[in-house]
């Protein structure tokens, strides 16, 4: 990263009308094709995963491949949650943001 505005998101994938009531095969295909695109800090989390960038086109285009993954996998549907936050007046990464809340945790 470097001093450009600092682009976070966050996309949930819900695969729905599979036999299984787990979803962690089509969230893991759906992670590994984030992970593809090159310059993006990806985060897993049990209910999302997060992305970061400098650059909105990237985050778009692994919230676009990730929503594709999910539907080739063979679901009837899929609803992706997405979060975008793009602070223009300073770069601020989402460890920074974290740090930042811990400091003022008592």
């Amino acid at each position: 990263m470097n001093n450009l505005p600092i682009v976070d998101a966050e996309i949930s994938i819900e695969p729905i009308g599979t036999s299984d009531t787990s979803m962690g095969k089509e969230v893991a295909a759906a992670y590994n094709a984030i992970r593809s695109i090159q310059n993006l800090k990806v985060t897993l989390t049990p209910m999302s995963t997060q992305i970061e960038s400098d650059n909105l086109d990237d985050i778009l285009q692994a919230i676009r491949i990730a929503h594709n993954s999910a539907k080739s996998s063979g679901v009837k549907r899929v609803i992706s949650t997405i979060r975008i936050d793009e602070r223009l007046d300073k770069p601020n990464t989402m460890e920074e943001k974290v740090q930042s809340v811990k400091a003022k945790v008592s």
